[in-house]
């Protein structure tokens, strides 16, 4: 192919571009964009020709990236960039927030706090197009196209930009009928005789509790009968009577008030604080400033 030296690439085949290699595929692509595959063929053939080079490897199973389309992955992150970033200083200057805010965050955490939250935002900011996807996986904000990520922990990628929403702690609980077949365990090494009901949540390390007292930090390996990737499906095992559960202080607070949970090793909790987490290059973003303050202020009932 021959490069046109006349013309350049337009925005939206740099965004087709993208969402193709986000989506691993021509399909999928198509339909995150709400076009047909063969708009999505098209942009690209176009895009490669006004550059004069093939983009990608196309085979019947999968999409993978060019030598020349790793480079271009990188312009044409940079380039729709500082189309966000004009958007962004146009909109300031309008005062109220407005256009595409890409979201993600946890299942669990995600669908109970995340999800209306951002409900409440779109109604203080109707201007804003919110998008709000949901995984139970580490996520690369950067390279998967997100504006921000509302994530639990306190493992911020150096690269990025974290602050802190609410503060949060999870805590071992059991049901009342559960201690009383198999006891209250008094120490942290106890925990290993016991049926602990164990979260596999994205990159967390899987039947291994990080617990802390005071300044001091222990970890202690569990197991039981019973695990899951869903922390609505374990805390109901738990109400059950089926285990020891970790969990954060404000999904089971209710619980622990009613009695239908018991906190146990009540000195024991782990720290799990509420970040908003974006690209360094998002830092002076209007709207997603905007976001985060709302974020913040409407987390403070969740506050422990």
């Amino acid at each position: 192919m021959t490069l046109k030296k006349d013309t350049v690439p337009l925005p939206e085949d740099l965004r087709v571009f993208l969402t193709v290699i986000r989506q691993h595929g021509f399909a999928a692509a198509a339909a995150e964009l709400g076009q047909s595959p063969a708009y999505v063929s098209k942009r690209i053939q176009i895009l490669e020709t006004t550059l004069g080079t093939r983009l990608l490897h196309r085979t019947s199973r999968r999409t993978t990236l060019t030598e020349d389309g790793e480079r271009v992955q990188r312009w044409a992150l940079r380039i729709l960039d500082d189309f966000v970033q004009l958007h962004d200083e146009l909109a300031d200057a309008r005062a109220l927030p407005n256009g595409h805010l890409h979201l993600c965050s946890s299942f669990g955490f995600g669908r109970n706090h995340v999800a209306p939250a951002v409900s409440l935002l779109a109604a203080q900011y109707p201007d804003l197009e919110i998008r709000l996807d949901l995984f139970d996986r580490t996520v690369d904000i950067v390279n998967e196209g997100f504006d921000l990520e509302i994530r639990v922990g306190d493992d911020i990628p150096g690269q990025h930009i974290g602050r802190q929403l609410v503060t949060n702690r999870r805590v071992l609980c059991a049901a009342p009928d559960y201690l009383q077949r198999r006891g209250t365990p008094q120490t942290l090494l106890e925990l290993e005789q016991h049926d602990c009901l164990v979260i596999k949540e994205r990159d967390n390390a899987f039947g291994l509790w990080e617990l802390q007292r005071g300044a001091e930090s222990t970890s202690v390996r569990v197991r039981g009968p019973l695990s899951s990737n869903n922390g609505e499906i374990v805390l109901q095992w738990a109400l059950d009577g089926r285990g020891v559960l970790l969990r954060s202080l404000w999904d089971v607070r209710p619980m622990l008030e009613q009695g239908r949970l018991v906190q146990v090793l009540p000195n024991y909790s782990q720290p799990a604080n509420v970040w908003a987490v974006y690209p360094t290059r998002l830092a002076y973003s209007g709207k997603l400033r905007a976001c985060v303050e709302f974020l913040q202020e409407h987390f403070k009932t969740l506050s422990t």
